[in-house]
């Protein structure tokens, strides 16, 4: 009987630890979490994705807010970074020159789309978030100055944001913003949080450049 009993707690612990090991995810399988979400949400949203090349003869995504095709919802996939980008309003004053920097203004909502929760959003706030973009050659860099983003997550600016940077125009027409667009940014595009815990986002963006500049 003292062997049986002996053995008991033996067998125990093996299959707790055998639980453990089963409900422990790996990389590989958090990342195959956030492709297959991010499956779903293109599909979900009914996204048309077309390829660099496709983009590149007009640089434009027909969507359902400014055309010119409103049946379509659009957005270019850059495969390299795995970032989704869709060009809503490309804006009218003039893309970052090479060797300048300059600081832009910026109303943006953030969603988590693996956990389809809303992270952090501007909307109401009395004040924009304020970045510094950087242009050195065809290489763009930039920092939080201040806001939410910069309060909730340092100075870092997700990698994805400066995707869409080469294609948009962020001036004023009229006063007001003019440069808006939305992105899909997986976590090696994101912030620290979502490298961390491994999650894609949608952003969605409208970008202006400080008036004095």
């Amino acid at each position: 009987m003292k062997r049986i009993i002996g053995f008991l707690p033996v067998c125990m612990i093996l299959t707790m630890v055998l639980a453990s090991c089963k409900d422990t995810e790996t990389y590989a399988d958090l990342k195959e979490n956030e492709r297959n979400a991010v499956r779903k949400f293109v599909a979900e949203e009914g996204i048309q994705v077309i390829s660099v090349e496709e983009f590149l003869k007009d640089t434009i995504t027909n969507n359902p807010v400014t055309g010119p095709d409103f049946s379509r919802n659009e957005y270019v996939l850059f495969e390299d970074q795995g970032v989704y980008m869709q060009i809503i309003r490309r804006g009218q004053g003039s893309v970052l020159e090479p060797s300048s920097s300059k600081n832009y203004n910026v109303r943006y909502f953030e969603y988590d789309i693996l956990h389809s929760d809303t992270l952090t959003h501007n909307r109401y706030q009395t004040a924009p978030d304020v970045f510094t973009c950087s242009r050195s050659s065809d290489l763009y860099t930039s920092s939080f100055v201040s806001g939410i983003m910069f309060s909730s997550y340092g100075s870092s600016v997700p990698k994805g944001w400066m995707t869409a940077m080469p294609y948009i125009t962020p001036g004023f027409l009229n006063g007001e913003p003019s440069a808006k667009v939305r992105l899909i940014v997986p976590h090696t595009c994101g912030t620290q949080k979502s490298l961390t815990d491994v999650y894609p986002c949608l952003y969605e963006l409208t970008i202006t450049h400080q008036k004095w500049q």
